[in-house]
């Protein structure tokens, strides 16, 4: 994933039309922290709380409030599709065309509708994992965090696919974005000092094994 930087969103009005460039088949996704090589990984992996998943009473999505605005008639969604974009056209916000290249399933897509920005850990998972006890804008942090690798466009139908689901149980179609994905995963879980399951730090070391 080529770390790219979000497009200045803000003060884009009326109904013109802008093309700009992104990410593409180089990759897509924000700029990981420093130091996230694999050797780095694996010791984060290490320095990960191993816990059973936490209870899913009281989840909802809207106790992750996401999407913020970044702009006039701007938000968080809008962002990352631009950033994930190739020849990405814009109508003020809103992105109405470009190409997108999912690194989950390895295909590019011309239609903004088959794109998902899915949550690197999904927010279920971050419930599971210690998100249960954070307020709501903590949460809503945690949900719109375009500076970890946490956001990133993909296909919907791999979005879907991943639900709420760990890597132990699901991991993304091209077997050699494993690497990376394992990577990021444990980027965002050692941020956000969110727990792991024993089944879930097996396959991400399992994961981590392929780099």
């Amino acid at each position: 994933m080529a770390a790219v930087a979000a497009a200045a969103m803000v003060g884009m009005t009326g109904c013109q039309v802008e093309v700009g460039t992104g990410a593409g088949e180089e990759g897509t996704g924000a700029t990981a922290e420093p130091g996230t090589g694999a050797a780095d990984a694996a010791a984060r992996l290490e320095e990960l709380t191993v816990a059973k998943a936490g209870s899913m009473s009281g989840y909802s999505r809207e106790k992750f409030p996401h999407w913020r605005d970044t702009g006039e008639n701007c938000d968080m969604r809008d962002t990352i599709l631009q950033r994930d974009a190739e020849d990405v056209k814009l109508s003020g916000c809103n992105v109405t065309d470009g190409r997108w290249y999912s690194v989950y399933d390895g295909q590019t897509y011309d239609d903004p509708s088959k794109v998902d920005i899915d949550h690197m850990v999904p927010l279920a998972n971050a419930w599971r994992s210690g998100a249960s006890r954070w307020t709501n804008e903590q949460r809503g942090d945690f949900a719109n965090d375009d500076e970890r690798p946490q956001l990133i466009a993909v296909s919907a139908s791999q979005n879907r696919a991943k639900g709420d689901q760990d890597p132990s149980t699901w991991k993304p179609t091209v077997k050699d974005y494993w690497c990376r994905y394992a990577q990021d995963w444990i980027t965002v879980k050692h941020y956000w000092k969110l727990s792991v399951t024993s089944a879930e730090k097996e396959a991400l070391g399992d994961m981590l094994a392929t780099c």
